[in-house]
C-alpha cells in the first residue's frame, strides 16, 4: 500500500474526490451517532441488577460492627466497605475511606481542602502567589479541569507506554516548590492506555520533592478493567512504595465502582497514610456525617470480597472486548500502511487514543459532527483542552452496540483519510 505522503499530488487530487464521495455517502445516511465518553452500555449495568434485591424486608440491616446503616455515623464508611475497596486499592482498611458515588468528586474535594486549608499543617495553596500541577499527556479531560478551575497553572508532561516521562517530572517537581502534584492513570491511562513501569512507580515515589506538600494523585480507576484476564502487567503497590522510600505522605489514591455496578450509583473510595486519612477525617467531620452507607453494604454483601469483583468484571470484558476489537479492526484495516495515523491497543481500560496526521484532529471531530457521528473534542486530552498537535483524538466505544461501534468507524476512518489528504494539498 502506498504512502499517502509518497503520492504525486495528482494521485492526492484523484484521492481526495474519492474521499468525498465515500463521504457523502455516509452523510446521506443521516446517522446518529456517539463514541465521545466512557460510559459503561446497559448490557454492563444489567449485571449488578441483582445487588438491588440483597438488601430486602427482613434482610440484616447491621454493619459487621453492628451499626444500623439506615442511621448516622461511620464517617469513613462501614468496616466491611473499608476492606473491600482498600484491597481493590492495596490498602490496609484504615488506610482507607468509603465515600459516595463519585471519585471526581473526591478528588475534587481533596484538592479544595488542600486550597482552603492546605496539607496536614501546610500552607493552604489559596495563600500562595501561584501553584503549579503536573499532568501528563495525553491525560483525563476531567481531571485538567478540576485544577484549572482553582487557577492551577497546568503542565503537560509527555507520557509513553510506561507512563510518564520521570525525567521531566522529577525536573519540575525535586527543583520548583510551586509544583504541589501530579495527576496519574496509573493502569491503562486515559485515553492512551499506558501501564506504569514498576521504574516509573519507584521513581515517582523516591521523589524528594521541593515542597513538603507534593501530593501524587493516583486515580487507579481502572485496576481491574482488564480487555484480556490472560495478559495483565503488575504495577507496584504505590502506597507500600512511598512508605518504602521514605514519603509514606506523598500519595493519594483513589478508586470507584462507578464502572463496575453503576456509573451513577456506585461507590467511591480513597486510600492514604494513617496520616493523611487523619488529617482528610478532620476535615471531613464538618462536611458530612456520612456517606451511604446501604450502598455500601449492598456492594459488599453483592461481592462478598476482591476475587468475587474480579469475577464480576470478567463480565464486562466479555462485553467489552468485541466493541474494542471491532475500533482496532477497522483502524488497521482502514488506515494502517497509509502513513497518516497511529493508535494504541489497549489491555484494558475505556479507550483508544488515536493520533492522526499533525494539525488534522480538529478537522477531523468537525467531518464527524456534520456526517452524525459525536466525537470527544479535539484537544480534550491535553491542559486548557489545546492539544499543540492538534492530532490526538479519544476514542470510546464502550456505550453503543458493536453494530454501531462499526458504523462509527467507517466514518471515522473515511474522514481521518479526508483530512490527511486535504493537509497534504495545503502543504504544497
Amino acid at each position: 500500500m502506498k504512502k499517502y505522503t509518497e503520492m504525486t499530488r495528482d494521485e492526492l487530487v484523484l484521492l481526495k474526490k474519492d474521499l468525498e464521495k465515500a463521504y457523502q455517502e455516509q452523510k446521506d445516511q443521516g446517522l446518529k451517532l456517539d463514541i465521545s465518553r466512557g460510559k459503561p452500555s446497559s448490557a454492563q449495568l444489567d449485571l449488578a441488577m441483582p445487588m438491588l434485591d440483597i438488601l430486602t424486608s427482613g434482610s440484616d440491616l447491621h454493619a459487621e460492627d453492628g451499626t444500623d446503616i439506615r442511621n448516622y455515623g461511620i464517617l469513613a464508611g462501614i468496616p466491611e466497605a473499608r476492606k473491600l475497596m482498600g484491597d481493590l486499592m492495596g490498602a490496609d482498611p484504615s488506610q482507607t475511606i468509603v465515600f459516595g458515588n463519585s471519585s471526581l468528586n473526591v478528588m475534587y474535594d481533596t484538592i479544595a481542602r488542600a486550597v482552603l486549608f492546605g496539607i496536614m499543617g501546610s500552607r493552604p495553596w489559596k495563600d500562595l502567589p501561584r501553584v503549579k500541577f503536573l499532568c501528563p499527556v495525553p491525560g483525563y479531560d476531567r481531571h485538567f479541569a478540576v485544577t484549572e478551575q482553582f487557577g492551577f497553572e497546568l503542565i503537560s508532561i509527555p507520557t509513553d507506554d510506561n507512563g510518564p516521562d520521570m525525567d521531566l517530572v522529577e525536573e519540575y517537581a525535586c527543583k520548583d516548590p510551586e509544583v504541589k502534584g501530579i495527576w496519574c492513570v496509573p493502569v491503562y491511562s486515559n485515553p492512551g492506555g499506558a501501564v506504569y513501569s514498576k521504574e516509573t512507580v519507584e521513581r515517582l515515589a523516591g521523589m524528594k520533592t521541593a515542597a513538603e506538600d507534593f501530593r501524587i494523585f493516583w486515580d487507579n480507576a481502572y485496576a481491574i478493567h482488564h480487555l484480556d484476564y490472560d495478559h495483565q502487567r503488575q504495577v507496584p503497590n504505590i502506597l507500600e512504595e512511598c512508605e518504602k522510600a521514605g514519603h509514606p505522605d506523598m500519595v493519594y489514591q483513589f478508586c470507584s465502582t462507578s464502572k463496575i455496578t453503576f456509573a451513577g450509583a456506585g461507590i467511591a473510595a480513597m486510600s492514604a497514610s494513617r496520616a493523611n486519612i487523619e488529617d482528610i477525617l478532620s476535615r471531613m467531620t464538618i462536611q458530612t456525617i456520612g456517606a451511604d452507607k446501604i450502598n455500601q453494604l449492598r456492594h459488599v454483601r453483592f461481592f462478598k470480597n476482591l476475587d468475587g469483583m474480579k469475577e464480576h468484571m470478567k463480565k464486562h470484558a466479555a462485553i467489552l472486548k468485541p466493541k474494542f476489537d471491532v475500533v482496532l479492526q477497522k483502524l488497521d484495516t482502514e488506515l494502517g500502511g497509509r502513513g497518516i495515523a497511529s493508535w494504541n491497543h489497549p489491555m484494558g481500560g475505556y479507550f483508544v487514543s488515536f493520533n492522526g496526521m499533525e494539525g488534522t484532529a480538529k478537522r477531523i471531530v468537525g467531518l464527524c459532527r456534520e456526517a452524525g457521528l459525536v466525537l470527544t473534542g479535539a484537544g480534550a486530552a491535553y491542559p486548557y483542552g489545546k492539544d499543540p498537535a492538534d492530532s490526538n483524538i479519544r476514542i470510546a466505544p464502550s456505550l453503543p452496540p458493536a453494530e454501531e461501534v462499526a458504523l462509527a468507524m467507517d466514518l471515522f476512518t473515511i474522514c481521518a483519510r479526508l483530512a490527511a489528504v486535504e493537509k497534504l494539498l495545503d502543504q504544497e
